[in-house]
């Protein structure tokens, strides 16, 4: 259990030498199997200068799971991106190749949406 002060519950400080803290648990949520996961996959350009990014939202589990998806389509697409608050972000107008890419992972309730 990590001893961070910002995970600390309503305490700030205690005098009590054998006081113990009750810390936030981040819940992490267990990785849905890729025929369970309901990804969408859209174009976006807003607040991006004009650029556009393709982004895939919906991923249910660890992030760690979601930054390995995330390479995963940047490499295969060649280009850039960013694995952010729970969605990945990869440069350019890749929608189609992106939605093809995961449905042959096995994510098979890839929905193409702004379309």
């Amino acid at each position: 259990m990590s001893k961070n002060k910002k995970n600390r519950k309503g305490v700030v400080y205690s005098t009590n030498p054998d006081h113990d803290y009750e810390y936030n648990q981040g819940e992490d949520e267990d990785t849905l199997p890729p025929q369970q996961q309901r990804l969408y996959v859209s174009v976006d350009r807003k607040q991006r200068k004009g650029k556009e990014v393709t982004l895939v939202t919906g991923f249910v589990g660890h992030e760690d799971d979601l930054k390995d998806l995330g390479k995963m389509l940047k490499s295969k697409c060649g280009v850039g991106g960013a694995v952010k608050d729970g969605e990945i972000m990869v440069q350019g107008n890749n929608q189609e190749k992106i939605s093809k890419l995961l449905i042959a992972a096995g994510y098979s309730q890839t929905k193409m949406s702004g379309r």
